[in-house]
C-alpha cells in the first residue's frame, strides 16, 4: 500500500513515478529528450523568454504579488551603493581603489514570469479513504507536514512581517536541480486566435495543430504563444485591470476532452505567456465541489506537470513561424531555493 494515500484523484497518475516522487512528468524528459532538443539547433541564435521581472508593474493583476523592492546591502550602517561603498572601504583600509556595488532584493517568485511548483496548487481530497478530506498535493504530500507555514521571524529579522509556505517537499528546487532542459514545442494561438479573449477547448486546439503541423511527442516543453505577454509590455508598467482580463486566448480547463488530451500526449509541462496558461473563468458554473482552476488542478496537483505563466515568447513564436518550425532546444531553469513554490525561470530558447 502507498504509504501517502489510499485514494487517489480520479484521472490523476499519482504513483507512476514511485511513492517519493516530486518531479513528475519532468520525469518524461529524459537524456534522449535533451538530445532531441540538441539537435534542433541549427543557426546558434538564442531568445530570452523572461519578461523583466518588474513587470507587469503595480499590483492589479493579483493584489498579493508586488513588484521587486531592490536596495543595497548595509555595510556599517550604510547602504553599499558606490559612493557609500567606497567610503567605508576607504576608511577600513586607506588608499584603495576598488568599487564595489552589492544589493538584497525582496521578491514576489510568482510576481512576473514564473514556475509554478507542485505546491502551488493542492486540494481538499479524501486520501485516506475514511470519508474525511484532507489538504494534500501531488502524490499525496500532505499539508502540514511536507508543505507547512515558513518559519516566523522575530522582530528586527529582514522582512519580519512577511509570512508565507515553506515546501519541505514539491518545492520548485526539485525543479531547478532536474535542470528544465528539453525539447520545446511551440503551439502559436496568437496567429489563429489574434488578440482575441477565447478559451481554447480541445477541438479548436486540435484544429491549430493540424493547420501548423504540430507534433507533441512524450517528454516534450509545450509553449503557448497567446501575445498576453506583448500587452503587459505595451502598458509600460501601467496595467489595465480591464484590458488584462480581457484580451488574448489561453486554455480551457473546464473542457474535459482538453484535460484529457493533456493526460495523453505525455507533455512533461505546459509553459505559457498568458496570466495563467488557462483562462480563468468569470463565473463558476459547475457543480461544487470543484477547483476554481480545473487546468491547475490537473496538472500540479494531479499529473505533477508544471505551468510556467507570463513567459515572453514572442519573438520566438514569430522566428520559428518564419521558418516553418516549431521546435528548439529549451532551456528553463528556476532558482534553485529551497523551500520555494515558485520561481521567475532563466529562460532561454535557441533555435
Amino acid at each position: 500500500m502507498n504509504k501517502r494515500w489510499v485514494n487517489r484523484p480520479a484521472g490523476s497518475n499519482w504513483g507512476e513515478f514511485g511513492p517519493d516522487d516530486q518531479r513528475g512528468r519532468m520525469n518524461y524528459v529524459t537524456r534522449e529528450k535533451v538530445l532531441q532538443g540538441v539537435a534542433e539547433v541549427k543557426e546558434g541564435i538564442t531568445f530570452c523568454l523572461s519578461l523583466p521581472l518588474d513587470y507587469p508593474g503595480g499590483n492589479v493583476m493579483n493584489p498579493r504579488r508586488h513588484p521587486p523592492r531592490l536596495a543595497a546591502t548595509l555595510r556599517d550602517g550604510r547602504g553599499a551603493g558606490a559612493q557609500n561603498f567606497c567610503y567605508a572601504l576607504e576608511n577600513d583600509t586607506p588608499g584603495v581603489t576598488d568599487v564595489v556595488c552589492d544589493d538584497v532584493v525582496l521578491l514576489t517568485l510568482q510576481y512576473s514570469s514564473q514556475w509554478d511548483s507542485f505546491a502551488h496548487i493542492g486540494s481538499r481530497f479524501d486520501a485516506d479513504g475514511d470519508g474525511k478530506v484532507e489538504i494534500v498535493f501531488y502524490n499525496g504530500f500532505r499539508a502540514g507536514e511536507d508543505v507547512v507555514p515558513a518559519p516566523e521571524r522575530k522582530d528586527g529579522e529582514p522582512w519580519a512581517r512577511y509570512e508565507g509556505t515553506h515546501a519541505r517537499a514539491l518545492g520548485i528546487a526539485n525543479l531547478a536541480e532536474h535542470g528544465a532542459q528539453g525539447r520545446g514545442v511551440m503551439i502559436d494561438l496568437h496567429h489563429h486566435f489574434k488578440r482575441e479573449r477565447k478559451p481554447v477547448g480541445y477541438d479548436e486546439l486540435m484544429r491549430v495543430l493540424e493547420k501548423d503541423k504540430v507534433a507533441i511527442e512524450k517528454g516534450d516543453m509545450v509553449c503557448l504563444y497567446t501575445g498576453f505577454a506583448d500587452v503587459i509590455l505595451e502598458l509600460a508598467k501601467r496595467p489595465d485591470p480591464k484590458l488584462l482580463h480581457g484580451t488574448c486566448s489561453g486554455l480551457d480547463g473546464r473542457d474535459p476532452k482538453l484535460l484529457q488530451w493533456v493526460s495523453d500526449s505525455g507533455l512533461a509541462c505546459l509553459i505559457a505567456d498568458n496570466y495563467a496558461v488557462e483562462l480563468i473563468p468569470t463565473s463558476l458554473t459547475n457543480p461544487k465541489p470543484h477547483a476554481a482552476m480545473p487546468l491547475h488542478e490537473h496538472c500540479l496537483f494531479k499529473n505533477g506537470i508544471h505551468l510556467g505563466e507570463m513567459f515572453y515568447l514572442t519573438e520566438l513564436a514569430r522566428w520559428l513561424r518564419e521558418h516553418r518550425r516549431s521546435r528548439f532546444l529549451l532551456t528553463a531553469p528556476p532558482l534553485r531555493l529551497p523551500g520555494a513554490v515558485g520561481s521567475p525561470p532563466a529562460a532561454v530558447a535557441t533555435v
